[in-house]
């Protein structure tokens, strides 16, 4: 068990550049264009785009890591809690980019909706930022000398839990986001526009 601890600490400590397929990538300039042609306001769009930029940074981060992580023993790549729970930044992310780059487009949100949205998309990649920082700082030698290595597990164990729900609240949040989109497009006999922007339809929440 040390030896896992010791390799995982080596793994988030250092950085690489090496790319890895299981990283999404991530191309927020469409989405920025995007929003300066929905939102009119300068100031609204200017304060969305930070949001994206700032999000983009921790998504950045949290891909540095994983990169580090994919770089060393293979021991450390069956630490399979670790490794998801990083993964799970690219998966928000993308869950953001994506889904965010079309509602956008979408008539039926206006400028300040989008807004909300965009800030509520930030708050959970920051959240998941955190928790990836957090897992940093258990893992690194350095801190937390005090906790034994079933302790330090525990909250490896801990932090998987809370990213995942962070990722399924993610999930959530843009499929009932959508399904606003369809309720609105259905009162304006517009409902296969709609889903022609957004693809197949959640069932459960639509």
């Amino acid at each position: 068990m040390k030896r896992l601890v010791l390799l995982i600490c080596l793994a988030l400590a250092g950085f690489t550049n090496r790319a890895e397929a299981q990283w999404t990538v991530i191309d927020p300039s469409n989405l920025a264009q995007n929003i300066r042609s929905a939102v009119q306001s300068t100031s609204t769009a200017s304060n969305m785009i930070k949001s994206l930029q700032e999000s983009i940074k921790i998504y950045n981060q949290g891909k540095a890591y994983y990169d580090a992580l994919k770089s060393v023993h293979s021991i450390v790549r069956d630490a399979r809690k670790v490794k998801l729970t990083i993964e799970m930044v690219s998966e928000i992310t993308d869950i953001y980019v994506r889904g965010f780059n079309k509602m956008v487009t979408d008539r039926n949100f206006t400028a300040a909706e989008l807004a909300a949205i965009s800030a509520g998309y930030a708050r959970l990649l920051e959240e998941g930022g955190a928790l990836v920082m957090e897992l940093k700082n258990i893992v690194t030698s350095g801190n937390g000398l005090s906790m034994s290595d079933k302790e330090r597990m525990d909250v490896v164990d801990a932090v998987y839990s809370r990213m995942l729900r962070y990722r399924n609240l993610t999930r959530y949040y843009t499929d009932k986001t959508i399904s606003v989109s369809l309720i609105r497009s259905r009162r304006r006999n517009d409902a296969a526009r709609v889903q022609a922007l957004y693809g197949r339809p959640n069932e459960r929440y639509w």
